[in-house]
């Protein structure tokens, strides 16, 4: 193992591990949920569609609130109570489908507080990363995750049509409730999260001036901390929402995954309808299909490093873009027979740019932002990208019941082939190499309720990495340059 490896870190370690967990519940339950609903309680295109759209709609409502929560809180705590909500939800569907009381009402309300629950976790997890391996390990960090998740599309997956098969869907969902109190239980091993850590306001007695008096001349005076005003949520929302649309770069990012999501939506949405009930297909076949898409995630995800090591982050983005974006118009061809392959060569070669595009976009914000905003600038991309979901999720049920299965098809492979366009238009065209994030020692301090450590409006371009891993970095962190590329930090 090199001394260098994210590997070395405990902490790290017992994230990837609960993420292997709740990825492998979370795709059984992808599978599983609305498979209930279409064989076990009759659901059509409508009610397929807002199930789907209720299981994304808690970004639309608290996904930016949830940042602004996430930044004040300690992370660790959020993770576990986001993975028991989810266990005790999705263990209600099989009890009361064995108590004879299953009804869509249910697993609409279940597919709603679920993903209440997965706003919280996820704005957690991706806030938690740069602080348990530093922001240089970041890509390397991310292609781990970004492989796992892939991983978890292809067992999880194929895994969740295979239990449907010989379980019954409800059954299978089980598994996803057993999966996620594992991962619970797995991250009470967290030791430490950067919302756990409270910066040290005391100062060593050598350095402390004493007080003339005699009697306590040998007394140290400590230090009073100055109150710093902490802003209001709306004030805090705001600034995140600014930091992510008001940089060309991550309003590219933001907008490109957005359009990806809502023409995969479009198209997700109505699968299980179209396998099940227009091609008699049974549930292992769409599990199998779908399970394409996270063997082209894997593939992009292990692809990411060494194709941006070559041409740069930004163009690696455009460009996969520009040559895989278009196979987008391949995943309607779904009538069986050969077409049927042809539809998942299009799928594979879609999901390959989103692999790409989860590994070097979420390292690429994240380099751009700074710790005090993390928590906000992954709930207002996380806002936006499941925002982009609900919307699909709705507009497909709609559509499928007004135009049809197959008209509503080609709108989300139109969608998904020029989905590319905003970042290929973009600055981040002619990145090379990622930028680093200015750290606000004034505006986190404020955030924190800690003394501040330097003058207010101070900003410095600093690594972020514990001092356990930072040691072993071989070169300081690279800073903004005046023309968009990187700089040895001074």
């Amino acid at each position: 193992m090199r001394p260098d490896s994210l590997w070395r870190i405990p902490d790290f370690r017992t994230l990837f591990t609960a993420t292997a967990l709740t990825q492998l519940g979370t795709n059984v339950g992808y599978v599983a949920v609305p498979l209930v609903a279409v064989e076990a309680l009759g659901a059509g295109p409508g009610q397929a569609g807002l199930l789907a759209t209720l299981s994304t709609l808690a970004f639309l409502l608290i996904g930016l609130p949830a940042g602004a929560w996430v930044d004040r809180m300690h992370h660790r705590r959020v993770l576990i109570v986001a993975d028991l909500v989810k266990a005790a939800l999705y263990a209600s569907v099989p009890l009361a489908w064995w108590l004879g009381g299953l009804t869509l009402g249910q697993l609409y309300a279940v597919a709603l507080l679920t993903g209440g629950a997965t706003v919280f976790f996820d704005v957690g997890s991706q806030s938690v990363l740069p602080g348990l391996v530093g922001r240089e390990h970041l890509v390397d960090a991310n292609s781990a995750v970004v492989g796992l998740m892939a991983v978890g599309n292809v067992a999880g997956r194929g895994a969740g049509g295979m239990l449907v098969q010989l379980l019954t869907a409800p059954l299978a969902i089980a598994v996803t409730a057993l999966s996620h109190l594992g991962s619970a239980l797995r991250l009470t091993a967290l030791r430490r999260t950067p919302a756990d850590d409270v910066p040290a306001a005391d100062i060593p007695a050598d350095d402390v001036p004493t007080a003339a008096h005699p009697d306590t001349a040998t007394r140290p005076v400590i230090p009073v901390p100055v109150p710093v005003p902490v802003p209001g949520l709306g004030a805090q929302i705001a600034e995140g929402l600014r930091h992510v649309l008001g940089n060309p770069e991550l309003r590219a990012l933001a907008a490109t995954a957005s359009l990806n999501n809502l023409g995969s939506q479009l198209v997700n949405t109505l699968l299980p309808v179209l396998f099940v009930r227009e091609l008699n297909l049974p549930a292992w076949a769409l599990g199998l299909f779908w399970a394409v898409g996270g063997v082209g995630i894997l593939l992009g995800s292990r692809c990411a490093r060494p194709v941006s090591a070559r041409f740069g982050d930004g163009r690696t983005l455009a460009l996969a873009g520009l040559c895989l974006a278009p196979a987008g118009l391949l995943v309607p061809m779904i009538v069986g027979g050969p077409w049927l392959f042809l539809a998942g060569a299009g799928w594979l070669l879609v999901s390959l740019k989103t692999g790409m595009d989860n590994v070097l976009g979420v390292s690429l914000r994240q380099r751009m932002t700074s710790d005090h905003l993390l928590g906000r600038m992954n709930a207002t991309f996380r806002f936006l990208l499941f925002g982009a979901l609900a919307i699909g999720s709705a507009l497909s049920g709609l559509l499928g019941e007004l135009l049809g299965l197959r008209t509503t098809l080609w709108l989300g492979g139109a969608v998904l082939a020029t989905a590319f366009l905003p970042v290929y238009l973009s600055p981040l065209r002619t990145r090379r190499r990622p930028p680093a994030a200015p750290v606000s020692t004034a505006t986190s301090t404020a955030l924190s309720g800690a003394a501040p450590t330097a003058p207010t409006g101070t900003t410095t371009c600093a690594p972020t990495s514990p001092a356990r891993y930072r040691a072993s970095a071989a070169s300081p962190a690279p800073g903004p340059d005046a023309d968009g590329r990187c700089a040895p930090a001074r």
